[in-house]
């Protein structure tokens, strides 16, 4: 048996990179697994690869930014698996400029995805947490649930031309530790991994050259391979991290272990610092 057999995760963004890995490692540990993206064809892709691998998964696309997501979100592992035990906030993506270039649309975005989606998803779990919680106090039963945020180090430190993005992941980390203190009397843990370079497809390519869509728009993403290279000797484990070692991370605040862990930011970079 897994350390998470017969507990139900949901995972925003996790038809691609980095929440898939996450998808498929709670999943191998037993979990039920809720995949999202914005997407039907990745996010069925991830659930196929669950099922093939023994576990149990089901989809859920969209854009966690739409009006209602949040609950059918959650409404999905309900109805699907009896409950939600573990919340991984991930989805999102950057649109990069300096603060006099950014418009409203590029601020507004950012923040919806990574801040406002979260904290919707979180409102709309709360009904369902609350009463499993007060359900299983009354029958003695002490179950401990699990909450992890992604934030990065632009979040913790800051980063030029990221002023949306490192505000929105900065919100995030204060998000967790107020879920922290409000979710305690549930018995669930709120924590945060905050990633350093982690080598996805919004990393390798190059800067310009790559775009993803997002709701009709085609935003530019990449980095300058050069200043890849540039980060990697500041990183003291000498390269950048990869997608399955920060599902590791995430993983690690899931665990049994960690239950008397809550309200913390978890640095996965490879020990670099900002």
């Amino acid at each position: 048996m897994g350390t998470l057999t017969d507990q139900v995760a949901i995972v925003t963004g996790s038809g691609r990179g980095i929440g898939r890995e996450i998808a498929l490692k709670l999943a191998s540990e037993g979990a039920s697994i809720v995949v999202n993206d914005l997407d039907e064809v990745p996010a069925n892709e991830t659930v196929a690869a669950i099922k093939a691998a023994g576990g149990k998964a089901v989809a859920c696309a969209g854009s966690v930014t739409e009006d209602g997501f949040a609950e059918r979100f959650v409404q999905t592992a309900v109805d699907e698996f009896g409950g939600v035990d573990i919340i991984i906030n991930n989805a999102g993506y950057t649109w990069d400029t300096v603060i006099q270039k950014m418009t409203d649309e590029q601020w507004d975005a950012i923040l919806d995805v990574h801040l406002k989606a979260p904290f919707k998803i979180l409102r709309a779990a709360q009904p369902v947490i609350a009463g499993a919680a007060k359900a299983e106090a009354a029958e003695g039963a002490v179950r401990c649930r699990k909450v992890v945020n992604i934030s990065s180090l632009a979040g913790v430190g800051g980063n030029a031309g990221q002023a949306n993005y490192a505000a929105a992941k900065a919100g995030i980390i204060g998000l967790t530790k107020t879920m922290s203190k409000e979710w305690g009397r549930y018995n669930v843990t709120v924590n945060t991994v905050a990633f350093g370079l982690i080598k996805t497809r919004l990393t390798d390519a190059p800067a310009g050259n790559g775009t993803i869509e997002v709701e009709g728009k085609e935003i530019k993403v990449g980095v300058n391979p050069a200043l890849i290279s540039a980060m990697e000797t500041m990183i003291p484990l000498g390269r950048a991290g990869t997608p399955e070692e920060a599902a590791g991370a995430v993983y690690l605040l899931c665990t049994p272990e960690s239950n008397y862990i809550s309200g913390q930011t978890l640095v996965c970079g490879g020990g670099f610092l900002m």
